[in-house]
């Protein structure tokens, strides 16, 4: 567990504080934030726990299927990883934008530029959501800079891929268990086994867990449940820049039990969708062994063409119904 206020403590506890997140973000690609000033969470939580009470046709007004932008409330079993569907409700919020037209011959990661879907049967969701986008949004960049410093790069290296639109994503997730023991038995998948796709993530949960890493070839550890604390994880894009010094590890979700509901909501700090990542200036990425060649994940330093290689194998019901011409290229990305 890192202290946020360690960074700006005296110049012995910040010292101490990048030597520990260093070797986080390179032994393990997990740690848990304290003392980072945002007190709203479990607020945050009531208000997804709300949302998904909400009755079903109110849910389903905001159907992702219906948004070529990969927006809105998916119902259990919308979202795949490696093909196999997640037992998870949830909400997809990204950049509030205006809404445009595609133009002939644009890059595919275009289709997600546009406004959200918003549910009018609580409209203090919104808000609450735009406010805690913009506060994680300037941790998430604080954060990211004191990445860099641990690694003795220019803290504002990578400011010119995320200024001055990261292309920032929200979920509300609701992990419902099975209603019968019987079910659960075969059904342990609550998000399957995945990395995050962009530069860091920071996930609240609430008391339930659920959350496990990889701490070596298929063995998982649970993340424990540190009230107040922000799960950092780091994705795809920041293994990319450290040429795999820093890893994007290997994460899922179980299931919660019969008759338990699990709630929690990841926000995604991202590089703009047109930014290409660099190597950072820095001697531990200088002596990396590069990104790790993993069968059916290629990793692409454009963040636009990485994020699409996500959805199109996750969402195939809405590139099959709003993005045709992607399909084939779902088929072979499937793994």
């Amino acid at each position: 567990m890192l202290d946020l206020r360690d960074a700006t403590g005296s110049q012995e506890t910040r010292a101490t504080f990048l030597n520990r997140l260093r070797q986080a973000i390179h032994e393990i690609g997990f740690f848990q934030l304290v003392g980072h000033g945002i007190e709203d969470a479990e607020d945050m939580l009531e208000l997804s726990r709300r949302f998904f009470a909400l009755p079903e046709a109110d849910r389903l007004a905001l159907n992702i299927l219906d948004s070529p932008l990969f927006r809105g409330y998916s119902e259990l079993g919308r979202e795949h990883t490696k093909g196999i569907p997640d037992q998870r409700q949830q909400l997809d919020i990204g950049p509030e934008q205006p809404t445009r037209t595609p133009a002939p011959g644009e890059p595919a990661y275009r289709c997600l530029i546009g406004p959200n879907e918003w549910p009018e049967a609580m409209p203090e969701l919104r808000p609450a959501i735009e406010s805690w986008i913009t506060r994680l949004t300037a941790l998430s960049h604080q954060l990211l800079r004191l990445m860099l410093e641990s690694l003795d790069a220019p803290a504002d290296f990578l400011d010119d891929v995320v200024d001055p639109d990261p292309q920032i994503h929200l979920k509300l997730l609701h992990y419902p268990g099975p209603t019968r023991t019987s079910e659960h038995a075969g059904s342990g998948q609550g998000t399957g086994i995945h990395n995050d796709l962009g530069l860091l993530t920071l996930l609240v949960q609430d008391g339930h867990g659920g959350l496990q890493v990889a701490v070596e070839d298929d063995q998982f550890a649970d993340v424990p449940v540190i009230p107040g604390a922000f799960v950092v994880n780091l994705g795809e894009l920041l293994e990319v820049a450290t040429r795999g010094y820093v890893r994007a590890t290997l994460h899922r979700v179980v299931r919660p039990a019969p008759g338990v509901d699990r709630y929690s909501i990841p926000f995604f700090y991202n590089p703009r969708l047109d930014a290409t990542m660099q190597p950072l200036p820095s001697p531990y990425v200088e002596g990396a062994d590069g990104v790790i060649d993993v069968a059916g994940n290629p990793l692409f330093a454009l963040y636009g063409d990485n994020v699409m290689k996500g959805l199109i194998r996750s969402f195939p019901d809405i590139v099959a119904r709003h993005h045709p011409h992607l399909a084939a290229v779902a088929g072979s990305r499937s793994s």
